[in-house]
């Protein structure tokens, strides 16, 4: 059952629900162990490559793992797609078409500036050359992630990604799921290996047989999977080190009691330490949220998980609209849901969030899966100083300079100066140089 606290009208009152969120992210950090274990195997699949991820397989997922089940055939792929039941494919081709629409509209373009002396500076977009994408299967692949490959796939196509591996575990018998397999083939990727871990992390970053090393990693996992990503930083980029799941919801009258404790479930059931927190506006609203909960707790298949959540990092506090903008501005929650009367006249009030979720019809599970804004979203507060994955996470950025010789003699000397403020002999000299050259190089 959730807590209820109870919080007068100012920001200060909140602090006990704030100081158990806290204790959250204390509760989240991996135990002492996990990253030595971590650091050993990154360093032996450094060294030893396919030979060590092999190992890995065999010891943790498929007894039985085979080199040849390494690399999974488009035939595989091509199989698995066939396979797939016809409502479930037209489901999967519709989020992608969502997905890749939201996409193409973050696309930057290269610019460039033209001063009036004939200098031309600008940026220059490309994709990385080659991305590694994570996908969970879920214990013993009974829970694939196929939202996670579309979130992460579709942004580095949409990017111009000439090269994506996809990794995913392989169950018992050495095979990935094959609803993986098929929405990879739908995406026309063919590049998918079956491993998992954080050997499978490690393959990526330093390559393994026939897996290349990658430039940049994406994809959630378990907490050895983060360590992974976390100890490559600087060897790859990494998407990011996400944490729990969480969803703060701003409720006034007009919502509906068991829409909300629908959608606090819906983060509830992700894993014990996720996060769900609704900020009533209305006198009575939390005490009906609670009633709806307990309904709907009662025939859920993940309740002990769900009640968990709840009892240790849920809440449901009575408050006013000042103090509710305040908390999940500090909050900085991965999902927030105004469920207000006029939900767009809050949204300018929103300062830090991973992703908004506006009015009774825009429920957090259709941003995981369908509507198209990414669902790898910022976790811990960390969403008051970063963002969504997104196109820009498979994008590099390269400063273009194209100085005229007007610009630059007119320029050395000050260049020069500021070189010389900062001890740099050898820089200044490399702008003077131009002013003595004459009338060489005269474009």
């Amino acid at each position: 059952m959730p807590c209820t606290i109870e919080c007068c009208p100012s920001l200060a009152e909140t602090a006990p629900l704030l100081e158990r969120l806290a204790r959250r992210a204390d509760s989240g950090l991996a135990p002492a162990g996990v990253e030595p274990r971590v650091r050993t195997i990154l360093n032996r699949v450094c060294e030893e490559g396919l030979e060590a991820v092999l190992a890995y397989s065999r010891e943790f997922d498929a007894p039985e793992f085979a080199p040849e089940q390494f690399a999974v055939s488009a035939k595989a792929a091509a199989a698995a797609l066939e396979a797939l039941p016809r409502e479930d494919r037209r489901a999967l081709e519709n989020a992608a078409a969502n997905i890749r629409e939201f996409h193409e509209a973050q696309k930057e373009r290269s610019w460039f500036i033209t001063r009036p002396d004939g200098s031309i500076f600008g940026r220059r977009i490309t994709p990385v050359d080659r991305a590694g994408l994570y996908v969970p299967g879920g214990r013993g692949g009974r829970t694939p992630l196929i939202s996670s490959l579309l979130m992460n796939a579709i942004p580095a196509l949409v990017a111009g990604v000439p090269e994506i591996a996809v990794i995913t575990p392989p169950r018992q018998d050495g095979t990935p799921a094959p609803a993986i397999l098929a929405a990879a083939h739908l995406l026309g990727i063919e590049e998918i290996y079956a491993v998992g871990g954080p050997w499978g992390i490690a393959a990526l970053a330093y390559g393994a047989g026939p897996l290349c090393p990658v430039d940049v990693i994406a994809g959630p996992g378990n907490i050895y999977v983060a360590a992974a990503k976390r100890l490559l930083i600087g060897t790859v980029g990494i998407d990011m080190i996400a944490g729990p799941s969480e969803i703060c919801i701003i409720a006034d009258e007009t919502a509906d009691p068991e829409w909300i404790a629908a959608d606090m479930l819906s983060q509830a059931e992700h894993d014990e330490l996720a996060s769900a927190v609704c900020l009533c506006l209305a006198e009575g609203l939390a005490e009906t949220v609670r009633t709806a909960l307990a309904r709907q707790l009662a025939d859920l298949p993940r309740r002990e998980t769900a009640e968990s959540s709840l009892r240790n990092f849920g809440a449901l506090v009575e408050t006013n609209l000042e103090t509710a903008l305040a908390t999940a501005n500090t909050l900085a929650p991965e999902h927030l849901e105004l469920l207000t009367a006029e939900p767009w006249e809050l949204l300018p009030r929103v300062r830090h969030a991973g992703a908004v979720f506006l009015g009774p019809w825009s429920p957090e599970p259709l941003g995981d899966y369908y509507a198209g804004p990414n669902h790898v979203l910022p976790t811990m507060g960390t969403a008051r100083y970063s963002s969504a994955l997104g196109v820009e996470t498979f994008s590099k950025k390269i400063s273009v300079l194209a100085a005229s010789r007007k610009f630059t003699r007119e320029s050395a000397e000050a260049v020069a100066r500021l070189a010389r403020l900062e001890g740099l002999e050898a820089h200044a000299r490399s702008a003077l140089v131009r002013i003595r050259a004459g009338d060489k190089y005269r474009r």
